[in-house]
């Protein structure tokens, strides 16, 4: 579960994690080693977002809005995997 603030928490099936190979400078790994994170929210189908958060959310997210209604949020500033993750969540609770 990600808690967004007091009145919103999103359930585990709400967000989703996809691992790719990270893009730009990192040694030997970088093309080898599946260390970025690609987090998809499930936005319009989510039971905890009140309808006008959800048309905040989609105008906020651009293109990374997809056609069913998910969120795509990508995160590789680092080559760690578990820091993608909690960046990518970070990047999740500021929109």
């Amino acid at each position: 579960m990600i808690r967004i603030n007091d009145e919103i928490s999103l359930e585990a099936w709400e967000v989703s994690e996809s691992f790719t190979t990270a893009q730009g400078p990192g040694g030997q790994n970088v093309y080898k080693v599946a260390t970025a994170v690609e987090l998809r929210f499930e936005a319009a189908r989510s039971p905890n977002l009140p309808a006008p958060v959800k048309n905040r959310l989609k105008r906020l997210a651009g293109r990374r809005w997809t056609t069913d209604g998910a969120l795509i949020i990508t995160a590789q500033e680092t080559r760690s995997q578990q820091r993608y993750r909690e960046i990518a969540q970070k990047k999740l609770i500021e929109l």
